[in-house]
């Protein structure tokens, strides 16, 4: 298909949804964390709640690749993103009727993950389906701020609104966030038309064709495997981040400490937003994961959180450069036609690294807190110092991987999938 230029507002329209979509799930997500890490002062039970929004979705990743190439990639958004409010609006149900248990919160989020695993497959390979190669690294950078306001804004505005009202209200909000990326998701599926098969091939020929994109070149598999290497660095620090800070302070200094650190996330991606990546993409990667290790490390170094926020905005302002040059690499090679089934493969390969870190994280560092005899904050400054120190040893190791730095010299590929209306 030909591509037309107006495309570029659509994706527009559709990612000012899911911005103000992840700003309504960090409201929630800190909420419900500062809630149980109040109940029990546990981070084992903190990074329980991560592990069961994260590991259905992580699940389903790959059947809900291959349905994005089956069908109407703009309505299994639409789908996903009503649905998943149901397990908001449960956990809301709870607390009305009085204190909510853990075990309800539990449910609640894990069934808002499993309807939330049909939007990312979909969102990623739509975003293919609008744009051209040029308009990518754009793109991405916008991706990566839209993902960043979950840190950025949300715990901020989730600090306020926890001063003067409780966490019902956060809930309130969040569900109401659902309706506005749906409609934004109808807009955009009627002004693009999506050609579908008369006669889909079977489920598991069709899973299987994208698991033979994703190993077609020995780089990307190379990728994949680094990449999960490198979610479970960064999961460590995303799960105990919050418990550290919270060792030796108040929700509303966590607040502003998540907010003012994760403001390098927004300035890079407005600037890749802006003028993107051209060339070096490998370079980019490896420097900006080496980078973000360095900071994470330094974070948990001492309870200062001036020198906290300094290393936290260090960690996230070179995030974007590696996660806009992954996307890139990744989306160069792989047909158009098969970006939602592979997109599902790559996805759950890379991300089994956030399981084991959402997995193990918490009890690590409740164990060093006991056997130090200093409580949890000591115990998760050290594992995250430790996380970051590896983080930067693969980032190096990447650097000379060649079958990596080939995967900069291709072309465009073949879009199949969408024709303009």
């Amino acid at each position: 298909m030909t591509k037309e230029k107006n495309n570029y507002g659509r994706f527009l329209l559709l990612w000012a949804g899911e911005f103000i979509s992840s700003i309504g799930g960090g409201l929630t997500s800190f909420g419900l964390g500062l809630y149980i890490f109040q109940k029990t002062g546990s981070a084992a039970d903190m990074a329980l709640l991560t592990l069961l929004g994260f590991l259905p979705g992580l699940i389903l990743k790959v059947p809900a690749g291959v349905l994005a190439d089956r069908y109407d990639r703009r309505l299994l958004m639409m789908i996903g993103d009503g649905l998943s409010g149901l397990g908001v609006l449960f956990i809301l149900i709870c607390m009305l009727r009085g204190e909510a248990a853990l075990w309800q919160i539990y449910l609640g989020t894990t069934i808002s993950s499993v309807f939330s695993a049909l939007l990312e497959p979909s969102y990623t390979a739509t975003i293919t389906d609008l744009l051209t190669k040029e308009q990518y690294s754009k793109a991405n950078g916008l991706v990566s701020m839209a993902g960043s306001s979950r840190y950025i804004f949300s715990p901020v505005i989730a600090g306020f609104l926890l001063a003067v009202s409780d966490i019902k209200l956060i809930l309130i909000i969040d569900i109401c966030t659902f309706f506005l990326t749906v409609v934004a998701a109808a807009i955009v599926r009627s002004g693009i038309k999506t050609s579908i098969k008369s006669e889909p091939e079977p489920f598991f020929a069709s899973m299987k064709e994208g698991w033979a994109a994703v190993i077609s070149k020995k780089g990307l598999v190379v990728l994949v495997v680094v990449s999960s290497l490198i979610c479970l660095f960064m999961g460590v620090f995303q799960v105990l981040g919050e418990p550290f800070v919270l060792s030796f302070s108040d929700s509303k200094t966590l607040g502003i400490v998540e907010t003012s650190a994760a403001s390098g996330m927004l300035v890079t991606s407005i600037v890749l937003g802006i003028k993107g990546i051209k060339k070096n993409f490998v370079r980019a990667l490896w420097i900006g994961l080496a980078v973000s290790g360095i900071g994470m490390a330094l974070f948990a170094v001492c309870e200062n959180p001036y020198i906290i926020c300094s290393f936290g905005f260090l960690f996230f302002a070179a995030l974007p450069f590696a996660n806009n040059s992954l996307d890139y690499l990744v989306r160069t090679n792989i047909p158009a036609e098969l970006q939602g089934r592979a997109w599902g493969f790559l996805g759950f390969i890379s991300q089994l690294g956030y399981v084991a870190a959402y997995g193990l994280s918490g009890i690590t560092a409740d164990i060093i807190g006991k056997v130090s005899g200093k409580g949890v904050g000591t115990g998760s400054a050290i594992t995250i110092i430790c996380a970051g120190i590896c983080l930067v040893i693969v980032a190096l190791v990447m650097s000379r991987i060649k079958k990596i730095r080939e995967l900069e010299n291709v072309d465009e590929p073949v879009q199949t999938q969408v024709e303009t209306a």
